[in-house]
């Protein structure tokens, strides 16, 4: 059973964290709220909240599906992160419905949430996150 709880966030790969920060401060006036390297996924992550979501700059630290998304594609729209509540039962049910998974199992992801990843193609072309918040983690 999937449930779904809200969008957390919508991710924009970008090469210059710094500079695409002064750009959505420009440009929006959102101010940034997090900023971590997520070592486990050799990723920098920093989150512009917007209401109850957020925008999340990313930018490779040595991901190599990152650097390969910025090669091909250059900056933009990576992926879509949906808030569920049990991820775990989650992940079971898509897999039991044979939708495509990158992510069996939760790993742990920015802000240390839960986080596991769904194949673009169970989607229609588009990386879809799932995220279970961890609530004793800062927001």
């Amino acid at each position: 059973m999937l449930r779904i709880k809200k969008i957390d966030h919508v991710a924009i790969c970008v090469q210059d964290v710094d500079d695409a920060i002064a750009k959505y401060k420009q440009v929006l006036g959102l101010e940034p709220q997090v900023r971590e390297v997520v070592a486990s996924q050799q990723t920098e992550a920093v989150l512009l909240p917007i209401g109850e979501t957020s925008l999340e700059l990313i930018s490779p630290r040595g991901n190599v599906g990152l650097e390969r998304f910025l090669e091909k594609k250059g900056p933009g729209l990576h992926h879509i992160a949906i808030e569920v509540e049990g991820i775990e039962e989650a992940l079971a049910t898509l897999k039991a419905l044979g939708v495509p998974l990158v992510d069996e199992t939760p790993r742990k992801g920015a802000r240390g949430h839960k986080v596991a990843f769904l194949h673009p193609k169970a989607t229609g072309g588009v990386l879809v996150e799932l995220v279970e918040p961890d609530h004793d983690a800062p927001a």
